[in-house]
């Protein structure tokens, strides 16, 4: 049975045809000069309160609180200084995300981009000497046609000018995609999965590193890019992403 768009009630094959034309929101179909109009972003994109080192969401209650921890990141803190996230994994980013990564909708990244602006803005981060995005397997690559961490990184590094390098970063073995597994099996199936350019060590040692991803569920990902530098010699991690999954949400893309 066809599935309908949650804003819209429309079939999801006419959104995804709607989703190409030019001065429509994204979301709600309403006549814009921008991908996703004023009243969606106000009523999607609010700032929330999210653990310092994990970003996931945390009590209303905590808002404005500096370095407030999850309970999870108290009893097993994590390899990141801290973890910056824009937007939660739900609707309507996490399908405007997967149009973004799969469906080559590049005219979405300068919303999405904007919406990680903001959130770097109001955490008022220190720029990192280097900003990395997630490297993708060179499979994956070919089959996408491009890197969606990449092309946020790069945007972000020109309006930030920040030192953006998709070749530091390596990922030196194909694993299956996290989306297939459980959450308990995903730190094993990236474990090793990424090293440091040997012949860049140098360029590590003692620095300040932001590793940029689309979205983060479990951290698995990041948490072992995160390891993998550390033991390169950088001396203080962070992540920066889109969306953070909420507990329990969707599980169309888990990182």
């Amino acid at each position: 049975m066809e599935t309908q768009h949650a804003a819209t009630g429309k079939p999801a094959w006419v959104e995804r045809v709607l989703m190409r034309c030019p001065g429509q929101c994204a979301v709600c179909r309403a006549w814009s000069t921008a991908r996703v109009c004023a009243d969606c972003l106000l009523r999607y994109a609010r700032p929330a309160p999210r653990c310092w080192t994990c970003a996931a969401r945390l009590p209303p209650e905590l808002s404005g609180r500096r370095e407030a921890k999850c309970g999870r990141c108290l009893r097993e803190p994590p390899p990141l200084d801290r973890t910056v996230a824009a937007l939660d994994y739900s609707f309507p980013w996490d399908g405007l995300l997967q149009h973004y990564k799969f469906h080559q909708a590049l005219d979405l990244r300068e919303t999405l981009l904007e919406r990680l602006q903001q959130a770097l803005s109001i955490a008022q981060v220190e720029p990192p000497d280097w900003l990395l995005p997630v490297p993708l397997a060179p499979e994956r690559l070919k089959e996408r046609g491009y890197n969606q961490s990449y092309e946020l990184a790069r945007a972000l590094a020109r309006r930030r000018k920040l030192a953006c390098d998709a070749h530091l970063l390596l990922r030196v073995r194909s694993t299956t995609q996290q989306a297939r597994l459980p959450l308990q099996e995903r730190g094993h199936n990236v474990k090793q999965a990424f090293a440091v350019e040997p012949g860049r060590l140098a360029d590590l040692r003692g620095s300040h590193v932001a590793v940029l991803d689309d979205v983060m569920t479990s951290g698995a990902t990041v948490f072992e890019i995160a390891r993998v530098l550390r033991q390169a010699g950088a001396a203080h991690v962070e992540a920066w992403v889109v969306a953070r999954t909420p507990e329990g949400g969707s599980d169309s893309i888990r990182r």
